[in-house]
């Protein structure tokens, strides 16, 4: 089994060294799901919402807690990102919103935790301002769905993940 890397050999939490490591090419995709009333995600979809393009404002704060992931997240290593996507796209039939990120970047560390944040973020963006209408509505299945780059390589999800 692995270690746990951000605990030193006392037990400490502690910021792992990555100045050793070689750069490489790396990104991560994460997604999440809001869960809402029919008639709230029609409001979303007709631009109808006083607040405006609810899409564009989660879309805007998932990419801005992508760049301050760092100063979320104790531990986290603060990245030099080169390219940040988050996608929200409505899904009638679930009755949700499917969010999307994927965070790239060269360097020494991985990019999980940025993409992770993105959705999250975003997600909770999309339930501020639709929360006046449809308190009801619930944040889920926040999960990294792949990394590539650094030392563990790709990681796709293990078989059976969804069942």
């Amino acid at each position: 089994m692995t270690e746990l890397t951000h605990l030193d050999a006392q037990g400490h939490a502690n910021m792992v060294d990555v100045g050793a490591k070689r750069e490489t090419e790396r990104s991560a995709t994460a997604r999440a799901y809001v869960t809402m009333l029919p008639q709230t995600l029609a409001l979303i979809e007709s631009g109808g919402h006083k607040k405006g393009d609810v899409f564009a404002v989660a879309r805007i704060a998932g990419i801005q807690a992508a760049k301050k992931c760092a100063d979320l997240i104790p531990l986290c290593h603060p990245l030099m990102l080169t390219s940040i996507a988050v996608t929200l796209n409505a899904e009638p039939g679930q009755r949700r919103v499917h969010i999307e990120a994927t965070c790239k970047l060269t360097g020494r560390t991985g990019v999980e935790m940025e993409a992770l944040t993105a959705v999250s973020v975003a997600a909770l963006t999309l339930y501020d301002m639709c929360k006046a209408v449809d308190k009801a509505m619930v944040i889920s299945d926040i999960r990294l769905l792949q990394k590539s780059g650094g030392k563990s390589a790709d990681w796709p999800p293990p078989e059976g993940w969804e069942k």
